[in-house]
């Protein structure tokens, strides 16, 4: 039955949330079978779809073939999809298979075939592409639903995937996992500021990423490339009112001349912007004078230890001259003392003989 617009719209709006594990899962399966080759792997997704919200806990590998040559040449072990769809129903009932995932990294004209196949346990099956070596910044995953796409010239509707929206959420119990992982990545001697300032490089990066996605998309459409949509043009047309006028229209001066007056909303990003100028300018003046005071202070460590290391070196010298002084003082003393002695007795041994006589 051909989708009609709200049925597409419903879709695109749905919120289709992975759990982190998923991630894991997916790594770990590429790794062990086509790391290094051109090849993709393909798995199943469990979770819960409520027709709003999509929440994706937890997958399983399935064997997977296909001919790189020939596209429509493919093998999928559904057997063995629903051996493990029966032991998953024993451990956990709440998750339900709600779709299938591949490495991609993009979507291939096989896709439509193996969604078919998957009709076959949900009505609506999801499919998430799990970008294991990501190139760009952004959310490594993009989600899809199909739809038989209705054509404005009257011909026959063709199948076609429909993108929705996809974040990577972690429950309570997967965030300690998360962060221990995350601890092992991430700097810890890496301030705040240096981090807000990363993250908010790299939401720049996504953005431009997606800026140029839209513009090389609607060149294709003026270029005959692509089909005109008119849900996408819509939605680009809401983002494109969306944008804030950052300048007033032009006014004219009393000569004739035109002239553009920034508005209010213009002067307050620029205030906003040089005020956070100014903090980072500070704190890395801040960061730098701590750190040449840092260097003195360590200089003078290294100049007063050699100070007292040669003081010590100095009285060890002195010492040992003293005690070399006081023993020759001690040997004169001594020989001084011995000669006054002879003296005496040579004195006293005269006195004797003349008493005698």
């Amino acid at each position: 039955m051909p989708a009609t617009t709200a049925e597409t719209l419903s879709l695109v709006s749905c919120q289709v949330s992975v759990a982190p594990l998923v991630l894991l899962s997916v790594a770990d399966h590429y790794g062990r079978t086509a790391k290094g080759t051109r090849k993709r792997v393909v798995g199943v997704l469990l979770g819960q779809n409520d027709g709003k919200n999509v929440r994706v806990s937890n997958c399983f590998a399935v064997p997977f073939e296909e001919d790189e040559k020939d596209p429509s040449v493919w093998f999928l072990d559904h057997n063995y999809v629903e051996s493990m769809r029966e032991m998953f129903k024993k451990v956990n009932a709440r998750e339900k298979l709600i779709g299938w995932y591949h490495s991609g990294p993009k979507l291939r004209a096989s896709d439509l075939e193996i969604n078919e196949l998957f009709k076959r346990y949900t009505p609506n099956p999801l499919l998430v592409i799990i970008d294991v070596q990501p190139k760009e910044v952004g959310v490594p995953t993009d989600a899809y639903f199909a739809i038989e796409e209705i054509k404005d010239d009257g011909t026959t509707t063709t199948k076609t995937f429909v993108h929705t929206p996809s974040i990577i959420e972690a429950e309570e119990a997967e965030e300690i996992g998360v962060e221990h992982l995350l601890r092992d990545i991430r700097d810890v001697a890496v301030g705040t500021l240096s981090s807000r300032i990363t993250q908010q490089l790299q939401s720049l990066q996504g953005l431009h990423l997606r800026l140029r996605d839209i513009g090389a998309y609607l060149q294709k459409v003026l270029d005959g490339e692509l089909p005109i949509n008119h849900a996408i043009l819509g939605n680009l047309q809401d983002i494109f009112n969306l944008l804030p006028n950052l300048t007033t229209p032009p006014a004219s001066r009393p000569n004739g001349k035109s002239q553009v007056e920034n508005s209010e909303l213009a002067r307050a990003m620029s205030v906003k912007t040089n005020d956070q100028l100014m903090t980072i300018y500070l704190s890395s003046l801040v960061r730098a004078i701590t750190a040449f005071h840092d260097l003195i202070d360590n200089k003078n460590q290294n100049r007063q230890q050699q100070e007292e290391k040669e003081g010590k070196k100095e009285d060890g010298e002195k010492t040992e001259g003293d005690k070399d002084k006081d023993e020759k003082k001690a040997n004169s003393t001594g020989t001084a003392n011995g000669d006054k002695k002879e003296a005496e007795e040579s004195n006293g041994a005269k006195g004797k003989g003349k008493k005698k006589s």
